[in-house]
């Protein structure tokens, strides 16, 4: 190993783990973090797959993050009135939900207690590279220089426009995200998140543990809209399209009638990466959603940040230099992380449908439910991945 130190600009859920990652590989890894604080207030809630779990063991953050989520045992697919319960995979653990501030804190405190260093109001503009480092330039003036920088900054990456000034950038998906808890309480087990596709667009929901029920709401919409614009529009205003939109089912007419309009969460348009071109250039190279940012509809967004946090970690522990250390990383995570990027895409197409898609509705709702019950064939590998902390990582045509 060449790398002692890096570089890793962002501190949302990819960054933290990244250093912590790095800590473990013998490197030492300082955060910068754009925003002057933590991400309060910033996104709603997401999901963590039982392989994003398996991935924070090698981090020993995965019992501090399951302490604070809720399992999901039991997933349902609802179209009008027909319910599918979706069968499981066995012997693989649940799913958790929990909120992107929480995910934030708790890896925040683990980087914390492990001596990581967190600077916030840093935000990158630009880099220098020479044959022996890399040094940031930040918008307050300031620099910091390592041996490699590493690009957890999310899909509106700035690492990434410096690798390839001309990446096209994210995709709008057609979505606007909202959630909300309602008062109602729906008649399902505790642990059951149902899938449910309404009259006029998608939405999901589950018990919370506490009591009510938390739902989530994607809202077909023809134009993207930043989160500030998204939020300048007045809940009140929001809701009452949320629930005429939902007017026609069960129970989402509900779920949106006994939820208050002041504690909706707006968490914006919904964004995903189109294959990006270039992971790595020189002594920079990206992680996370900067890499790889998959519809909601995989539920695979944050544990494939997690997954390439740690094996980033592992290649630069076990190659002899950055480039094939970058090269061998590419190779372990491409090809993954596309396939569960494509499969996602596939389901987006039924949560906003345009005019031609929805005339195909009944023939498309038939084939989502035909994938939904052979779990085994279309989640076993993407759940059932576990990353070998301690296997080598080599140089080969695959890696490890």
């Amino acid at each position: 190993m060449t790398v002692t130190t890096a570089i890793v600009i962002g501190g949302g859920i990819a960054g933290p783990v990244t250093a912590l990652a790095l800590r473990r590989a013998g490197i030492t890894a300082t955060v910068h973090e754009a925003y002057p604080g933590t991400t309060d207030g910033i996104g709603g809630t997401l999901a963590l797959a039982p392989n994003g779990l398996a991935a924070l063991r090698a981090v020993d953050a995965d019992r501090a993050v399951a302490a604070i989520a809720t399992p999901i045992h039991r997933t349902v697919l609802a179209i009008g009135r027909r319910r599918i319960p979706l069968p499981g995979l066995e012997g693989v653990p649940p799913l958790h939900v929990v909120h992107r501030n929480d995910l934030h804190r708790v890896l925040h405190e683990r980087a914390a207690a492990e001596g990581v260093v967190v600077e916030h109001g840093r935000r990158l503009v630009d880099v220098h590279e020479t044959e022996t480092g890399i040094t940031a330039r930040f918008a307050d003036g300031g620099t910091a220089t390592a041996d490699v920088l590493i690009g957890a900054d999310g899909v509106r990456s700035t690492v990434r426009t410096l690798i390839d000034p001309d990446d096209p950038g994210p995709r709008f998906t057609g979505l606007l995200g909202f959630e909300a808890v309602a008062q109602h309480e729906v008649d399902v087990e505790p642990g059951t998140m149902t899938f449910t596709f309404g009259r006029r667009g998608y939405y999901l929901y589950w018990p919370e543990p506490g009591g009510g029920t938390r739902w989530g709401v994607n809202l077909p919409q023809e134009r993207p809209m930043s989160l500030a614009e998204a939020r300048a529009v007045p809940p009140a205003d929001w809701m009452r399209t949320l629930r005429a939109a939902h007017a026609d089912d069960e129970p989402g007419r509900d779920l949106m009638r006994t939820s208050d309009p002041d504690a909706l969460q707006v968490v914006g348009s919904l964004h995903i990466m189109p294959s990006v071109r270039r992971w790595h250039r020189g002594r920079m190279v990206l992680v996370g959603d900067a890499a790889h940012a998959p519809s909601n509809s995989s539920g695979q967004g944050a544990s494939l940040a997690i997954e390439s946090a740690v094996q980033v970690a592992r290649c630069l522990r076990d190659l002899p230099d950055v480039r094939s250390a970058f090269t061998a990383y590419e190779r372990l995570r491409r090809d993954r992380v596309e396939r569960i990027a494509a499969r996602a895409a596939r389901i987006n197409q039924a949560k906003a449908p345009g005019p031609v898609a929805r005339a195909l509705m009944p023939v498309l709702m038939p084939l989502l439910v035909k994938t939904a019950m052979k779990p085994e064939k279309t989640l076993g590998p993407e759940q059932r991945y576990v990353i070998d902390w301690d296997a080598p990582v080599t140089a080969g045509p695959t890696g490890r």
